[in-house]
Order: C-alpha cells, then sequence, then structure tokens
C-alpha cells in the first residue's frame, strides 16, 4: 500500500475559491438593493467559485479514495 498524498495546491486553491466566495457573497448582500444586476453578477461569480472549489476537493477526495485501493 503507498502512502496516501493530498495535493496541497488543489486544497489552496479550493480555499482560495472559498474565501473569494465569501467575498463575492457579501458584495451580493450589500448591493441586494441598490443594485440588484451587479448583486446578480456577484452571485453568478460566487457560484463559478463553489463549482470550482468543490471540483478540486472531489479531485483530491477521489485520489485518496484510488490510493487507499492500492
Amino acid at each position: 500500500m503507498s502512502q496516501q498524498q493530498i495535493d496541497v495546491n488543489q486544497l489552496n486553491q479550493a480555499k482560495a475559491s472559498v474565501t473569494l466566495t465569501q467575498t463575492l457573497l457579501s458584495q451580493a448582500i450589500e448591493k441586494s438593493a441598490s443594485d440588484p444586476t451587479l448583486a446578480g453578477e456577484a452571485i453568478k461569480q460566487a457560484a463559478n467559485e463553489i463549482a470550482q472549489a468543490q471540483t478540486a476537493v472531489s479531485q483530491v477526495q477521489s485520489a485518496l479514495i484510488v490510493q487507499k485501493s492500492e
């Protein structure tokens, strides 16, 4: 059985995406009344960042599962 390796770079990418998501959602909340269009764009970008974070975490998780089975 090989030693498990965690791709820290992918986890750092996921963490950065989550941090950016928090910023974007804060902007959406702040602009929700005064500028719904800008708020909507921030929400759309936040959704994209969430998807990127999920992909990165899933890739790390899949790699760990493969390594466990070896």
